[in-house]
């Protein structure tokens, strides 16, 4: 798929958000959840810190965008600080495109040069497998993993899900069901062939954790944010590394 350059990501604090900003991003969140109304979507939003926001420069328009909360959390009796990730939602023409994941990691690590001796851990709560396959690609300590567990991780997703959503979450499976109006992903969205699963160990494992995915439950993930983990994510997707190309001429053509 043609990935297209000619858009940009920002990030505004939620008291900048537009009404019209509002109405931009649930157009494009309803061409992917069931449950998606406005008042629902809208009422969720206000309680963000603030948003990331995808657009088009030539169309002048908003095609996806993610969330931002801090949250402040307890972990081994410390003083620690919890970025908690909603939905992240980007028009399927734009899929594949990264300003999104780098904007979030400048923000990490605005954030993390702010607070130096402060914990800071990424929250995110899962209904499909790409979100999860963010975690697993960029957070070298993260919870759930399929390889080996970490016991300190496993306890901040209980903290921080049985404040955020007591009522949901079940801690047995460590799986949020938010009921049947939940919103959840449309049928052709992010769907999980068997030559998947065969191939990767993240999506075989996140299909295990999560069996009901397509009802919408939850799955409940953390990742540690760490100025090495930020270091190895610019090299990777921010500040690529390309070798000199060299070229000679053979027949009277150019070969790289």
């Amino acid at each position: 798929m043609e990935v297209k350059d000619n858009i940009f990501a920002s990030f505004k604090k939620i008291k900048y958000i537009s009404v019209l900003h509002l109405l931009e991003m649930h157009k494009i969140f309803i061409q992917y959840y069931h449950n998606a109304n406005l008042k629902s979507f809208i009422t969720d939003m206000s309680d963000k810190t603030g948003v990331f926001i995808l657009q088009d420069k030539k169309e002048k328009r908003i095609v996806g965008f993610s969330t931002w909360t801090e949250i402040e959390l307890i972990v081994n009796g410390k003083k620690s600080l919890g970025i908690f990730s909603g939905d992240t939602v980007v028009e399927k023409q734009y899929w594949g495109n990264k300003e999104l994941q780098k904007i979030f990691v400048r923000q990490l690590l605005k954030t993390k040069l702010k607070k130096p001796k402060t914990p800071i851990f990424w929250l995110l709560i899962s209904k499909g497998y790409k979100t999860y396959l963010l975690l697993t690609n960029n957070f070298p300590k993260h919870y759930p993993r399929h390889d080996r567990n970490n016991l300190k991780l496993e306890s901040i997703v209980d903290n921080y899900c049985q404040k955020l959503y007591p009522n949901a979450y079940n801690k047995t499976h460590r799986l949020l069901d938010f009921g049947d109006g939940y919103q959840h992903l449309k049928d052709d969205v992010a769907a999980i062939t068997q030559e998947m699963k065969d191939s990767h160990p993240d999506i075989r494992h996140f299909e295990k954790l999560n069996p009901s995915w397509r009802e919408g439950t939850e799955l409940p993930c953390v990742g540690e944010v760490s100025v090495n983990m930020i270091w190895q994510f610019m090299r990777k997707n921010i500040l690529p590394f390309k070798k000199p190309e060299h070229k000679v001429k053979r027949n009277n053509m150019e070969i790289s």
